[in-house]
């Protein structure tokens, strides 16, 4: 292997390790949620949205991200809360979701912590399908991160249709 590319490799774990345990946290209404930062590939004021027909309802549509197509999810109606008018503190969060960019619409965003192992638990066990996109509880101060599970925010075959988008 070349020394450009140790060197390269080296960069690369540099960066994922000052990633590590740090995640961007948002609201939606009182609530708070992280994401890991390594997750996110950008944050964006909400920007003019282009509705598809039939895509499920929390999918708001496609928005122009400097030429590429990025399909957007309305986070609150994804967590069946109530719809609320976007303002100038409404961002898009975009992500990564096995390979495939999506622009997740919150409130609001507030900022990046670290929140170390020791202060994450696991969620309570609720009925069938509850806490399905809550993958840990964040304990920060005072206060808790419902810290998610990016990853099943959206179904499969849901990430194979807007994949199509993306291309």
């Amino acid at each position: 292997m070349a020394n450009a590319q140790i060197q390269e490799l080296l960069e690369q774990e540099q960066e994922e390790d000052t990633q590590k345990g740090k995640y961007l946290t948002f609201s939606l209404g009182n609530e708070f949620y992280g994401i890991e930062i390594k997750q996110v590939t950008e944050i964006i004021g909400i920007q003019v949205i282009t509705e598809v027909p039939e895509l499920p309802d929390y999918i708001k549509g496609i928005i122009n991200l400097r030429g590429m197509i990025v399909p957007v999810m309305d986070v609150r109606l994804r967590f069946k809360k109530p719809p609320k008018e976007y303002n100038d503190r409404t961002c898009v969060i975009v992500i990564n979701i096995k390979d495939v960019s999506i622009g997740m619409i919150v409130d609001s965003v507030s900022e990046v912590l670290p929140i170390p192992d020791q202060d994450i638990v696991t969620p309570p066990e609720v009925s069938k399908g509850g806490n399905k996109y809550i993958k840990a509880i964040g304990k920060v101060g005072n206060d808790v991160k419902l810290l998610l599970d990016c990853d099943k925010l959206l179904k499969d075959e849901e990430v194979e249709n807007l994949s199509e988008i993306n291309k």
